[in-house]
Formats: structure tokens, C-alpha cells, sequence
């Protein structure tokens, strides 16, 4: 672990300007600095860096944060390694606190693994260059595939030479153990007889997303049956297939900045996608698709386009990817190559401005390719096409969002010539279904699951909770004056008037403390609370604390309500004195606290109502009206020191 003292060094260190600037162009804008923002496209810049406040934030796709938190986002790191990222770039040694022996025997044991994968890589590529069998084989063999230096060079590609233990041998040679290099699949056998496992084959590593080497993919030459044509490392604490995509982290950039990722089958279809230029393409090479590595791809997209090979197989392996997608809540499309081809021959064989073409014309959404595709061999039998249908809906009840689920139902309705209520009374059988077997509680229920209409709907799912503003303006007010303290009128023991000095944390956590209100919302709580348990001790946390917090709601709640796209005008250099939140503090918090307060009292007010309104026991009526009253004349006092009339 990185102690707090070390985080704290490299969080003192970092200028947001100096990391923004290595992945956007940024133009000065008064304060602040301006560019087009790397997390989505636009035209118009949205983007904005505050060099004073150290954030980020952009005013289009809404995504803010400190240093630590864009490298999370650009680089698709964790909060450790995009530490270790900045303490590597502002030259901080990071010096990881005492771990237990156990901890410490796991991670020398997985450091041990990425050495010997980094040692491998560089012996077989060396040997591919270098070596008379390598260049005569291996090389060649990239060489008549079509492969460049440079795509050879990116890709680390390299050549075990066919002898029986050369490379066990350089290994031993350089102080790695036995145990190591079976134990990571270099070797087979056993310690008394260890012999190449890849022997007389093509290398292909294997990246993790911050480009470590994790495992490797070995082609055989030859044309001998009795072996595999190609052997993965075996599985391990670092390199689980699965989770692991070929090429991801040389495409993971290219998939953000395009907002969409190809997804081929093999090795060679990477690197020759790659060499064409269409950079944002992975493969899902050692295993079938899964559902892990789509969720690694939605970290980056939710547009996945489906290139396989145009045979049956190929066809197969697609459909059953469709319904993986789309259960992941992500948008698969499909293009469908002409028969006996495959990714990497149809861009060796044509001009890159033609297979991107081919792509944008063919490519069909999921839904519409596995409708039109199963349809066409059941136009004269309505048993398998009644069959069709079904499965069909059964994709489509795979999409957790009701709203494209009832698109698609709309599409496939014209495609299968259909009425809507048809199909949706199948997709209403099939999730009812599911539901039941989540839950066997729901027995016999009748569960209406969703139904179809042809009026227009009133989609009201993301409205805002009643009092989030108020709650959020208090939020506000802490983050940025917490630490202040501002005058409260008052009076001491003998009555008589004087003025207090408090913080504004403690104004407001107090006083909505002592009335025993609470906040709704869950990232406004955790900022209350922890003002709250800072109350208690001697420091109160400032807004960097917030803005660097690990929590990623509470740092990008905090950089959003300290950013703001407008500059006040420097309206003293006209002589023109214009008052600022500073100026005007102390009654900006109460009337905040009174207006979160009011509308707290407003909502037990109007619940109130309901109650004497559905109550028919005269002497409950009566006691509601009494609590009502109460609620009333204090939602009364409030507005009067607000300001505010009230006319109900």
C-alpha cells in the first residue's frame, strides 16, 4: 500500500495543467485553460483546467476530478497505479509501507512472474531479429503474413527457436528458478527433464492494460496435426483468459477517442487491423467471448462492432456474441465478410479506404442481423419461423433497458411483418419468467413486467429528488468555506447581545444536526459526514481533500460544484463594487440552512395532508391537524426571517 504521507507528497507535486497538457491541448481563457475534451467528442471546447483549484472539468459530457482522477479516466487506471503514474512522472519514490508476510510473498511471487514475462519477451524478440533460425523462420514467416517492422516492433512479436531447451536454459542462465518456468508455462515436463513449451514457434505477448506483459500465444510452423495449433500461457494470478483481451491496451485510446470497439477473433486479424490503421480493434483470442472481457471494452465504449470470419463458424460465434453484448446492456453491431474470408485477409487484400467503407455499409445492429439472417432460410415454414421469432425475443429480453427493448420489439415487428403486442405479450412470458426463477417468492403473482402503448409516455425516471438542490447548495457552502469562520449574531449568559465567531462547517452540520435532518442523497451524505467527524478533532478538511479524495463520487461531486464556466468581470478596475459570496457569507449559509429546512418541512407538511385525507378516525384527524399546525407555524416563522410570504 502507498502510505497517506507519500500521497499527500505526490498530490502536493502534480499541476493538473502539466498532466492535462500531455494528452489535450489546452489554450489560456483568463484564469483558466480551455480545450476540447478527450472524453467525447465535440467541436465546440468544453473543456476547462483550473491551475488555482488543481481540477478538471468538462461542461459537456460532465466528467471532473483532480489529477489523480483524469489518469483514471484517460488511462483507465486504478487509483494506486494512477498514483504511481504521477509520482513516476514528477520523479517521487514511492516507498510502499511495511506489508505481512504473506502480502509480501504474493507480491514478490507476481513480481517475479512479470520479470520472467518481460525477460521471455525480449529473448524471443531478440531471437526473431538476431538469430539465423529466427530470421529464417520466424521472421520470414511475419514477412510473407504481410506484417511490417513497425506493426512487428509495436506488438513485440518474436520466434522460440526449435530446439529442445534453449530458452530453459538462458533462463536458468540468469538466476530464474525451475519451479518459476514451469510454473508460468515456459517449460514442460518436470524439474529433472524441463524441455520449451513453445519450441519452433511464432510469439505472440500478451499485454495488460498498462502494457505488462501477462502471457503469451504461440503458433506453430509446421504442418504436424498431432500438435496444437497454438498454445497460451496457463491461466494465473496475472494472466486469467477471460479477463484478458489481445491488443487492448494498444487500442484502448483509439476505442475512447472513437467511442467504438472492433472485435475480431485473432491474433494475425488484430495486427493487420492495427497495420491498416484501424487501431481501436481487440481480440478475444484463447477463449470464446466473455462476459468479462465485454465489460472490460465497456470501460471504454458501449459500441461494440462484431468482425469475424464470414464462414459458419464465424456466423455462429457471432450470434452468440450478440446476445453476450446485449445482456451486458452494450450496442453490438455486426459485419458479415464474404465467404472464406477473415479479418486479417480482407484488409491484407484491399486498400484501406475500402475496408473502411465495407465496414460503415455492412454493419447491421445485432437485433436486425440475427432477424434478418435466421429469416432467410424460413420463408415457406411457418413452424420454424413461429421458432425464429421466439428466439428473437429471447435476445431482446436480454437488454436491461426497457426502453431499447421496446425499440427493437418495434423494429423486429416490421422485419418479421408482426404486430407489436405479438411480440411484446413472448417478451412479457420470458422476462416473467426470469423473474420467477430470480425470485420463487413471486409464485403465481400476476407480474405486469412492462406493456406496450401507442400514446406518447411520461418518462420520468432521472427526475430530481425533492430537496437535492438545497441539499447540494449546502454542499457547496462546505466545500468551499468550511474552513472559514464568519460572525453569528448572539447572546451570552446574562442576555446580553454579542457576536460569535463559528466555521461554516460547524453553522451548518450543527444546526441540521441538532434538528435531526439528514440528506438524501447518497454522496451529499458522505461529504456531511465526514465534516461531521472532522468537527470532532482539531482540522477541518479543505476542498483539495475532497477534490483527491478515493472515493470517485465524492471528487467528481466536488470538482463539478467548484467549477464554473463564467468569470466575474473585474468590475474594481471600473470602480464599480459588486459583492461577492465572500462578502455576503454568513447570511448566505443561514439562508441556505433555512431554505433546506422550509423545504424539509414543506415535504412532512404535504405528507401530512395525505394522511388527514385518507384517515377517517376523527380523533387521528385530529391529532395530524394539531401536528400540522405545528409544521405550519414554524414554516411560517422560517419565511418571515427569509423574507418570504407565505400564501397557503
Amino acid at each position: 500500500m502507498i502510505p497517506q504521507s507519500t500521497i499527500m507528497s505526490i498530490l502536493d507535486a502534480v499541476r493538473i495543467e502539466e498532466v492535462v497538457s500531455d494528452f489535450v491541448s489546452l489554450k489560456r481563457r483568463g484564469a483558466n485553460l480551455l480545450g476540447v475534451c478527450p472524453f467525447h467528442k465535440e467541436k465546440t471546447p468544453s473543456f476547462i483546467v483550473s491551475p488555482a483549484k488543481g481540477i478538471f472539468k468538462c461542461f459537456g459530457c460532465g466528467k471532473a476530478g483532480d489529477s489523480v482522477r483524469f489518469i483514471m479516466e484517460h488511462e483507465h487506471y486504478s487509483y494506486p497505479e494512477a498514483l504511481r503514474y504521477l509520482a513516476n512522472k514528477y520523479g517521487i519514490i514511492i516507498e510502499e509501507k511495511e506489508l505481512s508476510p504473506e502480502e509480501l510473498m504474493a507480491q514478490n511471487e507476481r513480481e517475479k512472474m512479470f520479470n520472467i514475462n518481460t525477460f521471455a519477451q525480449q529473448y524471443f524478440s531478440d531471437t526473431m531479429k538476431n538469430n539465423e533460425e529466427g530470421q529464417t523462420v520466424g521472421m520470414t514467416y511475419f514477412r510473407e503474413r504481410g506484417f511490417r517492422d513497425a506493426i512487428i516492433n509495436k506488438f513485440q512479436l518474436g520466434y522460440c527457436l526449435n530446439q529442445r531447451d534453449a530458452f530453459v536454459q538462458h533462463a536458468l542462465k540468469n538466476g530464474y528458478s525451475k519451479d518459476l518456468l514451469l510454473k508460468v508455462g515456459f517449460a514442460s515436463g518436470n524439474e529433472e527433464r524441463m524441455y520449451d513449451r513453445y519450441q519452433g514457434r511464432v510469439i505472440f505477448p500478451i499485454h495488460n492494460l498498462t502494457g505488462k506483459v501477462i502471457g503469451f500465444g504461440a503458433r506453430i510452423l509446421g504442418g504436424d496435426k498431432t500438435k496444437a495449433k497454438y498454445l497460451n500461457s496457463p491461466e494465473s494470478d496475472m494472466y486469467i483468459k477471460r479477463q484478458t483481451l489481445y491488443g487492448i491496451y494498444f487500442a484502448k485510446n483509439e476505442i475512447s477517442r472513437l467511442d467504438e470497439c472492433i472485435l475480431v477473433e485473432g491474433y494475425a486479424d488484430v495486427l493487420s487491423m492495427h497495420q491498416a490503421g484501424i487501431e481501436n480493434t481487440v481480440a478475444s483470442s484463447g477463449t470464446s467471448l466473455t462476459v468479462e472481457q465485454i465489460r472490460l471494452i465497456g470501460r471504454y465504449t458501449k459500441n461494440i462492432t462484431i468482425l469475424y470470419d464470414g464462414d459458419s463458424a464465424g456466423i455462429h460465434a457471432a450470434l452468440r456474441a450478440i446476445d453476450l453484448i446485449l445482456e451486458e446492456g452494450l450496442n453490438p453491431r455486426v459485419v458479415l465478410l464474404p465467404p472464406d474470408e477473415d479479418p486479417d485477409s480482407f484488409v491484407q487484400n484491399r486498400p484501406i479506404e475500402e475496408v473502411r467503407a465495407y465496414i460503415e455499409k455492412t454493419a447491421k445492429d445485432g437485433i436486425s442481423f440475427k432477424t434478418q439472417l435466421l429469416l432467410k432460410d424460413v420463408v415457406n415454414d411457418p413452424i420454424k419461423r413461429a421458432q425464429v421469432v421466439k428466439d428473437v425475443v429471447s435476445t431482446i429480453s436480454l437488454i436491461p433497458d426497457t426502453i431499447y427493448r421496446a425499440t427493437y420489439i418495434k423494429e423486429c415487428s416490421r422485419l418479421m411483418d408482426m404486430s407489436e403486442q405479438a411480440l411484446m405479450n413472448e417478451l412479457n412470458k420470458l422476462l416473467r419468467a426470469k423473474i420467477r426463477k430470480s425470485d420463487p417468492d413471486q409464485g403465481n403473482q400476476n407480474v405486469i413486467v412492462e406493456e406496450i402503448k401507442t400514446e406518447p409516455q411520461n418518462l420520468n425516471a432521472n427526475a430530481v429528488p425533492i430537496g437535492f438542490y438545497q441539499e447540494q447548495e449546502l454542499v457547496k457552502l462546505l466545500l468551499m468555506y468550511g474552513n472559514t469562520e464568519v460572525d453569528i449574531d448572539g447572546v451570552d449568559e446574562n442576555n446580553n447581545p454579542m457576536i460569535y465567531k463559528v466555521s461554516v462547517a460547524s453553522l451548518i452540520v450543527d444546526d441540521l444536526k441538532n434538528d435531526d435532518l439528514l440528506f438524501k442523497d447518497e454522496t451529499h451524505r458522505m461529504i456531511f459526514d465526514i465534516f461531521d467527524r472532522a468537527l470532532d478533532g482539531d482540522v477541518l478538511p479543505n476542498d483539495q481533500y475532497f477534490v483527491s479524495h478515493e472515493n470517485s463520487k465524492i471528487s467528481e461531486l466536488t470538482a463539478t460544484l467548484l467549477s464554473s464556466p463564467y468569470k466575474l468581470d473585474d468590475w474594481n478596475r471600473k470602480e464599480i463594487k459588486v459583492k461577492t459570496e465572500e462578502d455576503v457569507l454568513s447570511k448566505l449559509v443561514v439562508t441556505s440552512v433555512l431554505r433546506f429546512k422550509d423545504m424539509v418541512l414543506d415535504e412532512k407538511r404535504n405528507d401530512l395532508t395525505r394522511q388527514i385525507m385518507e384517515t377517517q378516525d376523527v380523533e387521528d384527524q385530529f391529532a395530524l391537524l394539531v401536528k400540522k399546525k405545528k409544521l405550519d407555524d414554524l414554516r411560517i416563522k422560517i419565511n418571515q426571517e427569509l423574507g418570504i410570504v407565505i400564501a397557503k
